[in-house]
């Protein structure tokens, strides 16, 4: 059947069960060399404040990307028929140590940039998006799309400041991440302190509350408003599985309810196509909090919605 195929000859006799799982079955590539967008799984979730079981999500997510498909049913991207996708495996940890993994997945990172990859990461929690800024944004700041019920820009947490609330903080302080430059899409939630979010507003990020998002229109107006924000310059897409609401992401080790659905979330970043998008990543999904696999099939699919965006900019980034 067609849609069985996956573009590739090999998978014309592979049903999607079977055969060691790869993110979205692309090929399991050797190094960054060998692809253009390199799929990277993320096994780390010492930075959470809470609930944890993240560092499971790559593998989940590996397993329910097998559902996704070689085209976009919309904008009709094909990812693969023209740049080399493969997945990387997963970024080398040592799960006693936070600061040594952020060491750790730095190094990595730029690696992957080093040989001219765009990365494409399922975390682990959030703070994994803080080493791939660094990264991404050593020879100048990018901007950033950020969907999420939290900023993740609060301060250091009991005497700590790498933890999965903090990493676009810790990526403007170092200079990677441009603020006025950032447009953070779904924030809600009770909060422990009411000026957790202020270096967000104070550092000239935009801050779309999810009461604005629904009172101004949705999809449609924060598209337009994001496309403002981070202008031609190169732009990081963050996705956090918990602005989504929890009736499709309850696997989450901070869910708050309330938020955007998953077509909501799929327009969204299908309206990003067409912006210099240099990377992006799916985080905070933890399996153990729904052992139905549905929060992992959702990140899938948003994996897929961004690679395809990505791949869009990548091409035409040389002209094709």
């Amino acid at each position: 059947m067609a849609e069985e195929t996956g573009g590739r000859p090999e998978d014309n006799y592979r049903p999607r069960y079977a055969e060691i799982p790869s993110f979205m079955r692309y090929p399991i590539a050797g190094g960054p060399d060998e692809v253009d967008i390199g799929l990277i799984g993320v096994p780390f979730d010492l930075g959470v404040t809470n609930r944890p079981g993240a560092r499971h999500g790559p593998r989940q997510v590996r397993d329910m990307s097998s559902f996704m498909r070689r085209s976009h049913h919309v904008s009709l991207i094909t990812p693969d028929e023209h740049l080399r996708i493969g997945d990387l495996g997963d970024v080398p940890l040592n799960p006693f140590s936070i600061d040594k993994c952020v060491e750790l997945m730095t190094a990595y990172y730029h690696r992957v940039v080093d040989a001219g990859t765009a990365p494409l990461s399922v975390g682990g929690d959030h703070l994994v998006s803080y080493p791939i800024l660094r990264a991404l944004g050593r020879d100048g700041p990018v901007g950033l799309v950020h969907f999420d019920a939290h900023c993740d820009t609060a301060d250091t947490f009991l005497g700590a400041k790498h933890h999965h609330g903090a990493p676009f903080r810790l990526a403007v302080e170092e200079g990677v991440l441009d603020p006025k430059r950032v447009i953070q899409i779904g924030i809600r939630g009770s909060l422990t302190d009411p000026d957790i979010w202020k270096f967000s507003h104070d550092s000239g990020m935009r801050v779309v509350y999810i009461e604005e998002y629904f009172d101004r229109g949705g999809p449609d107006w924060v598209i337009e408003e994001a496309r403002k924000v981070v202008g031609d310059g190169p732009v990081y897409i963050s996705f956090d599985v918990d602005g989504l609401d929890p009736v499709y992401a309850p696997g989450t080790g901070t869910p708050e309810a309330g938020g955007f659905s998953m077509y909501e979330a799929q327009k969204m970043v299908r309206g990003l196509q067409g912006l210099d998008i240099v990377g992006g990543d799916v985080v905070e999904v933890s399996p153990p909090f729904d052992p139905t696999g549905n929060t992992a099939l959702n990140a899938a699919t948003m994996l897929f919605e961004i690679l395809c965006v990505l791949a869009d900019a990548r091409l035409r980034a040389r002209g094709g």
